[in-house]
């Protein structure tokens, strides 16, 4: 029974950064939507490439998080 509490504990704890990471990308997407004209072309690349990483990332610990949960449905 322990394994499937890490497990849990885990999902809890992946829901941090995942909430986080979304907040962060949408942040970004509407920066990005309101300034893309009047920012500088160097700014509007990193913020592209950041907001690329950043939904990535949520997609990345979202993969996790669903490998996490097939466990538990094995336990």
């Amino acid at each position: 029974m322990a394994r499937v509490d890490r497990i849990k504990e885990e999902i809890g704890w992946l829901k941090v950064p995942f909430g986080l990471l979304a907040v962060v990308d949408a942040s970004l997407l509407g920066w990005l939507a309101q300034y893309y004209i009047k920012a500088n072309a160097i700014l509007v690349a990193a913020a592209s490439v950041a907001a690329i990483v950043v939904t990535i990332s949520i997609f990345q610990i979202n993969r996790i998080a669903y490998r996490r949960i097939d466990d538990l449905e094995e336990n």
